[in-house]
């Protein structure tokens, strides 16, 4: 008798932990929306950055998953500029603005090379304190920084 007492004690134990824990997995929060900053300069990684932002978006299951932004300066800056975008990139711009990505562009780059925001893809905006600035913003605001 006093063996059945110990068994029951027992299993009574283990089943009121498994459904206290089973309450804890039903109450928790579920997991926050990441938020990512691609940072590119470099004109011959532009194809690879968008890539990889587009991987990102299939990855998470789509851009109601994650919040993208994509801050461009320097030579990379080149490749945006609507008069000689190729047309693949326009099509990549264009449905990640629609997506809710953030793009922008440095203006310091922007007044290095003699341009405005109507000379870009249509969906920039500008970083008016710098690029590098605005990485730093958003890595403030928990933003997650990849440079590919």
């Amino acid at each position: 008798m006093h063996r059945r007492s110990i068994l029951w004690g027992t299993l009574s134990a283990i089943g009121a932990v498994l459904a206290a824990s089973r309450a804890d997995a039903a109450t928790e929060a579920p997991p926050q929306k990441l938020k990512v900053v691609y940072h590119l300069d470099d004109l011959d990684k532009v194809n690879f950055v968008i890539g990889n932002i587009q991987n990102h978006l299939d990855g998470v299951g789509g851009p109601g998953n994650v919040t993208i932004a994509l801050v461009v300066h320097g030579q990379a800056l080149k490749a945006f500029h609507s008069a000689a975008a190729n047309p693949d990139l326009s099509k990549h711009v264009a449905r990640f603005t629609k997506d809710g990505i953030e793009f922008a562009a440095c203006a310091n780059t922007m007044k290095s090379q003699n341009i405005g925001l109507a000379d870009l893809l249509p969906g920039f905006a500008a970083a008016e304190r710098g690029g590098v600035v605005r990485l730093a913003e958003l890595q403030s605001q928990g933003y997650l920084y990849l440079r590919p």
